[in-house]
């Protein structure tokens, strides 16, 4: 089967899936994010990106547990909203607030406290397929496999991505390493992409359609290496949560699949023709 077929096919699969509504998106590997560390519930909203990935308390709360900051540890910023209420003529009007609390990393700041995080880790033999793909992408970045982030920085031309042995199914982690193999061929020395090149704002529109046309190409270069069944969901609701901050035009994909070919085929080292 052509690639081409093999993109339309997969993007094919993901309109269908948008047209059926949202599907959760999951991190489909474990012990990522920042979680408050006496309850293990991740942090959300503007906080995910405040905090680096780790296991926060208050400083109240390591002192209950029985914990020390390590002197000169610096406190990170929690921010959450409060409702306060208030009168007038009669009725009670609701006012958001917002509040912060510091927080301390107790794997890095704490003494005395042990992580609560779930360790467990899992076998996996690599996929062949999936293997040649990373392998064969000739003058890509290098790569790094460790930590609870993934993410490609343009400045260092790296790509970090957790181990294949913090992924329940190997195939996400093909999935996760794909999508920012596309974000790395927007570097100045490859396709030279708006959404890579450019000092871009977290949430902006150039940001939100370079995460579509990454997580596109991830969902095409699974479909070169025939594991798209396994990925299609989350991959879907990814590209979905994205389409929520531009307004739901799904037009965008039309571009962003076309700019995910190019990325998908400078990664399989196929040369095409004009646009």
């Amino acid at each position: 089967m052509a690639n081409v077929d093999i993109y339309e096919m997969v993007t094919n699969k993901i309109m269908e899936k948008l047209e059926q509504g949202i599907i959760p998106w999951r991190k489909p590997w474990v012990n990522g994010g920042a979680v408050n560390w006496k309850t293990q519930k991740a942090y959300r909203g503007i906080n995910t990106m405040l905090l680096e990935p780790g296991e926060y308390a208050t400083f109240k709360q390591i002192s209950e547990a029985g914990g020390k900051v390590k002197k000169g540890a610096k406190s990170e910023i929690v921010v959450f909203w409060k409702w306060l209420e208030k009168e007038e003529d009669g009725k009670i009007e609701k006012i958001p607030f917002l509040r912060y609390y510091r927080v301390f990393d107790i794997n890095k700041q704490v003494e005395g406290l042990k992580s609560k995080r779930n360790t467990e880790s899992f076998e996996h033999d690599p996929i062949a397929a999936c293997e040649d793909i990373v392998k064969g992408y000739v003058n890509g970045p290098k790569m790094r496999f460790e930590s609870v982030e993934a993410w490609y920085k343009p400045m260092i031309d790296l790509i970090n991505v957790p181990p294949i042995k913090d992924f329940p199914k190997i195939e996400e982690h093909y999935s996760t390493l794909f999508h920012e193999m596309i974000h790395s061929t927007g570097h100045k020395k490859r396709l030279n992409r708006e959404g890579i090149t450019d000092t871009v704002r977290f949430g902006s529109e150039t940001y939100s359609k370079e995460e579509l046309i990454a997580e596109m190409g991830a969902a095409m270069l699974c479909g070169v290496a025939q594991i798209e069944n396994t990925i299609i969901d989350n991959s879907t609701a990814y590209i979905q949560s994205w389409l929520k901050a531009l307004k739901d035009d799904k037009t965008l994909l039309v571009k962003a699949g076309s700019a995910a070919q190019k990325a998908t085929d400078h990664i399989l080292g196929i040369t095409f023709d004009g646009e």
